[in-house]
């Protein structure tokens, strides 16, 4: 890699880490530096997932004090999308991704929407059930089998993964963005875990780059991460809408 690759793909990890800890799509960043740099599709994809899971872990650690206030809904949502992303990942195998790709900004748009409108779809509904974490068993088994369908959804294909992760909490009662951004970036970890591990196995992932932008998504990943936290909630809120929008419209007009 040349001086001027190096450094693009390290900032472009680094927003990239950023983004995916506050309100998710990073691989929107760290996808397209890598084509730009140079790489094919397939190797920047690997890539891209290698480098994004490091960040997605690592900014866990900023999220330490809201995952232990959750930890029993942690552990079920987190096993069941281990599950799901390995049934993903096993139907992308077999699975021709030209159809789904038509259907990726419709999906985009729904889960944005749906993040959007989440409370007043709740009160029309009578859907609310509260904090998950303090819900009944009820509210965790539909908590979970949403969980899985996205961890499939994920496993597959996964553009935009993290704005339905917060989708589903937000339908689900879920009010602090702080704990949902914490669940959510528990969640993407877990989902990402099955294709690392394929990626490398298949060595496709391109080790000098994957290097460069885990440094940069680590820096990235908990330093957004940290401050979130400090932001006012409704501020983060309207972050993750626009950038559901954001996006929505860039797949739109990428189809």
């Amino acid at each position: 890699m040349t001086l001027t690759q190096t450094c693009f793909l390290f900032v472009a990890a680094v927003l990239g880490g950023a983004l995916t800890s506050i309100a998710g799509g990073g691989g929107f960043i760290l996808f397209p530096a890598l084509i730009f740099a140079g790489l094919p599709a397939i190797n920047a994809n690997a890539t891209a997932t290698l480098a994004g899971w490091l960040g997605c872990g690592v900014s866990l650690a900023a999220y330490k004090d809201e995952l232990s206030a959750q930890v029993r809904i942690s552990i079920l949502l987190g096993s069941v999308s281990l599950i799901g992303a390995t049934v993903g990942a096993v139907l992308l195998i077999y699975t021709p991704t030209t159809a789904f790709d038509r259907l990726v900004p419709y999906l985009l748009l729904f889960s944005t929407l749906l993040f959007a409108g989440g409370s007043k779809i709740t009160n029309c509904l009578h859907f609310h059930l509260g904090e998950l974490n303090q819900g009944s068993w009820r509210s965790h088994i539909i908590a979970s089998c949403i969980q899985f369908l996205i961890a499939i959804y994920g496993g597959f294909y996964g553009a935009g993964v993290a704005i339905l992760i917060l989708a589903s909490m937000e339908i689900l009662g879920m009010k602090d963005i702080h704990k949902m951004n914490a669940l959510k970036m528990l969640l993407m970890t877990c989902m990402s875990s099955f294709a690392v591990i394929t990626f490398a196995i298949a060595g496709v992932i391109v080790w000098q780059p994957a290097v460069l932008m885990m440094l940069g998504t680590v820096i990235g990943g908990y330093g957004g991460a940290y401050y979130s936290r400090k932001l006012k909630q409704d501020l983060v809120r309207r972050f993750v809408i626009v950038g559901g929008f954001i996006m929505t419209c860039y797949f739109f007009i990428r189809g």
